[in-house]
């Protein structure tokens, strides 16, 4: 409340919803999402919402580049990213620059093969099948794991 201890207004309440909303970053929709879930009228979201992407509070496009690079950090790929974009409401024309911070994905989804192969029979088509069902639900797609398993075998190959 301000000093006075006179009301606030509906926009002076969205704005203070919004700014504690965003001591973290979000996407626009979670924003307006966020304040309309408190009650605050359309035409408050609209001015809040403006407010912030005019200040810079709110940058779909800062914030779509942050989400790749903590899913990949986490070995998720580009599939799962996409759900999390989608989850956000990042926008669809935003998502090709964002994903082109994704680093390469022969490199993680070969690290994360070999993890979830260490210590199990190399060849046995069960923990191989395993293995690639736990990569497609990270987010790669099959293409993708059957050539890391192709690479995986043949550095078994190699290396007997």
């Amino acid at each position: 409340m301000p000093a006075d201890n006179t009301p606030l207004s509906p926009l002076e309440r969205a704005k203070r919803i919004a700014a504690e909303y965003l001591k973290r970053p979000h996407s626009e929709k979670e924003v307006r999402d966020r304040l309309r879930a408190k009650g605050v009228a359309p035409e408050d979201i609209e001015t809040v919402c403006a407010l912030c992407v005019d200040y810079g509070f709110i940058n779909d496009a800062e914030y779509a580049g942050m989400i790749v690079r903590h899913y990949a950090g986490r070995g998720y790929g580009p599939g799962r990213i996409r759900t999390e974009f989608i989850r956000r409401g990042i926008p669809r024309e935003l998502w090709d620059d964002a994903l082109a911070e994704f680093p390469q994905n022969d490199d993680i989804i070969d690290r994360l093969l070999a993890a979830r192969l260490r210590g199990k029979e190399p060849c046995d088509r069960k923990e191989l099948e395993k293995a690639g069902n736990a990569l497609f639900r990270k987010g790669y797609t099959w293409d993708e794991i059957r050539a890391a398993l192709s690479r995986y075998q043949q550095d078994l190959d190699y290396t007997e």
